[in-house]
């Protein structure tokens, strides 16, 4: 069946695909910085090899993925939108169709920059990223490579935040920075565990200073402080805890030799009776759609996908890395029966 339906989809991406790109109102691919300012002075230097992925290999896909989502969004079909997304962006489209009776939101794109990063032939998993305005919003869209391109990550600036200042070389290709680099404060493999301590320790944990305070870092832990001691005298135990999982981490060299790291985190909210003060756990409003009821009996167990795209600075600076875009949705619930 899984065989089936991913052919149907490769299928309705083909047939679309000659109109995404061929409609004069459909959003075509802007050059990258360093291309759209040398374009017009320098012929670009031909590789030695050329690259696995090249910007009109993005285009295409991204061409591609925005119509075929949106007809499927428009048909409310989830297991064919399942089939364009991986890592942390499917449970987020599951979360999407489900949550809305499989009413989820449609987008209307901007004009894409490709961010493609400079791949030799012989890479395993290649990968490349586009900013686009998603619904008015900038959004960077990262798409991962197995037998097909999928979305792998959706991050929305937050408001008020420049887009990020990739380098690029003569070519016009990005530089992708080795999990264990060194040249920046914090080393992409270390991103979301980092994160997740100061999300859970705030200012008095062993990460404090390295990122900035704020509404994903030093304000969750002070929420999960206050949830807590909440809690308790309702007689309820309470704990919130982060963790990195296994989600790939995106790595891309910024100008001036920062870089802008791309990760997911996921949030395991549980509360707990304790005492004869209660004998049910109250269920979120936000939440019943996963629980389908208002409380839970003895306890409640809720998970939450976040996704950050966050801008670190080169290694030496004493600057914080600061978060410029997030998304993240509730995606699980479990709890005793009521």
């Amino acid at each position: 069946m899984r065989s089936y339906g991913r052919r149907k989809v490769l299928a309705l991406a083909a047939g679309l695909l000659a109109a995404a790109v061929g409609c004069s109102a459909a959003p075509q691919p802007e050059p990258s910085q360093v291309a759209a300012t040398t374009a017009k002075s320098v012929t670009p230097t031909p590789s030695a090899e050329t690259p696995l992925i090249t910007p009109a290999d993005a285009a295409k896909a991204f061409a591609t993925f925005t119509a075929t989502d949106d007809l499927l969004r428009a048909g409310g079909d989830l297991r064919l939108a399942m089939q364009l997304t991986r890592d942390a962006e499917a449970q987020l489209t599951s979360a999407a169709f489900l949550s809305t009776g499989n009413r989820p939101s449609r987008y209307t794109w901007g004009a894409p920059t490709l961010i493609v990063p400079r791949f030799k032939q012989s890479e395993a998993a290649p990968w490349f990223t586009v900013l686009a305005t998603r619904n008015g919003h900038p959004t960077l869209l990262t798409f991962a490579r197995d037998d097909d391109w999928r979305l792998s990550a959706a991050t929305q600036l937050l408001p008020g935040q420049d887009p990020p200042h990739i380098q690029f070389d003569a070519d016009g290709y990005a530089t992708v920075l080795a999990p264990d680099d060194k040249s920046i404060t914090i080393s992409p493999q270390f991103m979301g565990p980092l994160h997740a301590t100061v999300a859970e320790a705030g200012e008095t944990g062993v990460a404090a200073g390295l990122l900035e305070r704020g509404p994903y870092t030093t304000d969750v832990a002070e929420q999960i402080t206050t949830d807590r001691e909440r809690a308790k005298i309702g007689g309820f135990s309470y704990d919130s805890i982060f963790s990195a999982g296994d989600y790939p981490v995106y790595a891309l060299r910024m100008v001036g030799g920062g870089a802008l790291i791309q990760y997911a985190m996921t949030r395991t909210t549980t509360t707990t009776v304790e005492t004869d003060k209660a004998d049910f756990v109250p269920v979120p409003e936000s939440a019943r759609w996963l629980y389908h009821n208002d409380r839970a009996r003895r306890f409640l167990k809720t998970t939450e996908i976040n996704q950050y795209a966050t801008v670190v600075p080169p290694s030496g600076t004493p600057t914080p890395a600061a978060i410029i875009a997030h998304t993240g949705a509730l995606t699980k619930a479990i709890g005793g029966d009521p």
